[in-house]
């Protein structure tokens, strides 16, 4: 476990002991806390599981995803399905999940929607934590939505997905919907991804907001929520940390919205964009 630690921190993996513990509970099916009880009788393990957890360690070390090669993200209280094809859920999108449960928690029956949902991590949680809530969701890409429509199968939870274009989605509910909540592609075009994980495996179709300041795909979601939502619904959009300024100043000039405030994440960074439909 030491050696695969370092393994992983040479090749520059920013998370090496956390991903050497993931990989070991996975190649031995059994979870974290068992693999750190009993860290010190793996280096005696079998050769089959040395075997497999090598050949995991080099394909973390080639910065594949770590949920790529486990099958699994923890988003909240669930478990995802993720591989190729959709965006792996970071940790800042759960706050942003958060300041939507909270929103949906204060009303009776709210109607939620989340526009680009990718693995439907977002509405997963809010019909997970707001039983209450009516939920649905819609992705554009194909092979996304089939992540999404197996998390909704194996997780039992009520919702509606769809499989569309998010600013044209749910003509049917315009002017009902209580909470709009969407993670959009919002890196500006033509800025490439610091991270190898982002940059070479999750779907450009999630990544990149249509513009040089990554704003029109964004803009155009929201103009989509505007439509959605009754006088007084909420929008909840997550952003880039670099737009914490720009995205609430164009929802503003719109017209459509009132009391736009921007939220910090629990690292300090911008993160997202909180509104009401005027």
């Amino acid at each position: 476990m030491l050696r695969a630690t370092a393994a992983l921190a040479d090749d520059g993996v920013p998370s090496p002991e956390a991903d050497a513990i993931a990989l070991a509970a996975w190649a031995l099916g059994s979870d974290v806390a068992d693999v750190r009880r009993r860290m010190v009788m793996l280096d005696e393990a079998d050769a089959g599981f040395l075997d497999t957890y090598a050949g995991l360690v080099a394909e973390r070390g080639a910065r594949i995803p770590l949920q790529h090669l486990t099958g699994r993200a923890g988003f909240r209280r669930l478990e995802l399905s993720v591989g190729p094809g959709v965006f792996v859920p970071r940790p800042e999108t759960e706050f942003v999940a958060g300041l939507a449960i909270e929103a949906a928690l204060a009303l009776e029956a709210p109607v939620v929607v989340d526009l680009c949902t990718g693995s439907g991590a977002i509405a997963l949680a809010v019909a997970d934590e707001v039983p209450s809530a009516t939920v649905y969701a819609v992705e554009l890409g194909r092979e996304a939505h089939a992540w999404a429509e197996r998390n909704v199968s194996d997780s039992g939870l009520a919702v509606d997905l769809r499989l569309g274009d998010a600013t044209e989605a749910f003509p049917e509910l315009d002017g009902t919907v209580d909470v709009v909540v969407a993670n959009p592609p919002y890196i500006p075009v033509g800025m490439v991804p610091l991270d190898p994980e982002v940059r070479d495996h999750d779907p450009e179709l999630a990544l990149f907001g249509g513009s040089a300041d990554g704003l029109a795909i964004p803009l155009a979601v929201a103009g989509r929520a505007a439509a959605l939502l009754r006088p007084g619904g909420l929008l909840v959009m997550e952003h880039a940390d670099s737009q914490g300024v720009s995205l609430p100043h164009a929802l503003g000039r719109t017209g459509e919205w009132t009391d736009v405030v921007d939220h910090d994440d629990l690292t300090g960074r911008p993160r997202a964009t909180v509104a009401v439909r005027a």
